[in-house]
């Protein structure tokens, strides 16, 4: 899944120590790229959801699972989707451009939680994003050589360091105390990582575990984020990565579910040159996305807006950014 999770309403809040934070982001295979509306954390034991996708996760040895990623990543190559270009000449945008993709990227959920289920059911949501510095910290599953290990590492510092200097909010990779979990496991690792989840973002509820633990095949990774406090601020994520990935696909994966972490949950058709698209086309973060980030952190901007209140103050930023480019 890229996926990234929204917010409940607050007297859901009021009823849970945590809940599940505005970004669930999904990244899925072939295209296969929901986003959700945050479920609240449950304070009672419940089933995880299975309507996020139409088969649960598969039983495979996990080199078979790396067998069908490698194929899945050769024939998304052949077929031009995990492009490499940040602003190619050929999908020139416009601030106008700019407005309406952040507006349906930042302040719409494209998932619902409702019944125990999550459905696609688009609805207007409200600006979320972090005010506490935030710190990422990879885990790795044993599965991981420790030479791959050492490469993502370096990978994604470098990367956090350039997702602060996007937002100018303070991003990092770090030994410890991290609010930001970034998982990289097998699917063997994955399946039993209940115990660990439940230690990094105490009060997590049954349903989130369930999503993480049974995920299909359909989705390569995932993002959900948290908040502790009932508002539209974060306060934790944590992204699951598969461990089976080539590295194209696995590097595609970090650009995605960091970046929506940060507070950008849905996705666009519209949303081209752009990770935030469910058709996979781009692998690496565009300069589309960095104006989206920029956005996003204005101070202009307040968590909780909603559209009406938002969008002139969009506008405004875009152009700003842009130039006037309409």
């Amino acid at each position: 899944m890229s996926q990234s999770a929204p917010h409940p309403p607050p007297n859901r809040a009021r009823r849970a120590a945590l809940m599940l934070g505005a970004a669930v982001s999904l990244a899925g295979c072939e295209g296969f790229t929901p986003r959700m509306a945050e479920p609240p954390v449950a304070t009672s034991p419940a089933p995880p959801p299975r309507a996020i996708a139409t088969e649960i996760a598969f039983p495979e040895a996990t080199d078979h699972i790396r067998a069908h990623f490698v194929a899945l990543e050769a024939r998304r190559l052949g077929d031009g989707m995990l492009r490499q270009t940040r602003n190619p000449a050929d999908l020139p945008f416009s601030d106008r451009d700019l407005e309406e993709v952040f507006v349906k990227i930042a302040l719409f959920d494209e998932y619902t939680y409702t019944g125990g289920r999550i459905i696609q059911r688009s609805a207007p949501s409200t600006l979320r994003r972090w005010e506490l510095p935030v710190r990422m910290g990879l885990e790795f599953g044993s599965s991981v050589p420790q030479s791959r290990q050492n490469a993502d590492r370096a990978f994604v510092g470098a990367y956090a360091g350039r997702l602060g200097r996007v937002t100018g909010h303070p991003v990092s990779l770090v030994d410890r105390g991290a609010n930001f979990h970034i998982l990289v496991l097998d699917e063997t690792e994955r399946q039993a990582i209940g115990p660990r989840l439940r230690q990094l973002v105490p009060g997590v509820d049954d349903v989130t575990v369930g999503l993480i633990e049974d995920l299909p095949l359909t989705i390569s990774c995932l993002v959900l984020a948290f908040s502790r406090s009932g508002t539209d601020v974060y306060s934790d994520a944590v992204a699951v990565i598969r461990a089976e990935l080539p590295d194209l696909s696995r590097h595609a994966c970090y650009h995605e579910e960091l970046a929506q972490g940060m507070g950008l949950p849905n996705d666009s058709p519209r949303a081209r040159p752009s990770l935030f698209n469910d058709t996979g086309e781009f692998g690496v973060l565009t300069v589309m996305d960095e104006q989206l980030l920029r956005i996003l952190y204005d101070p202009r901007l307040r968590p909780g807006m909603r559209e009406r209140e938002a969008r002139p103050i969009i506008r405004r930023i875009a152009r700003e950014l842009m130039g006037g480019q309409s």
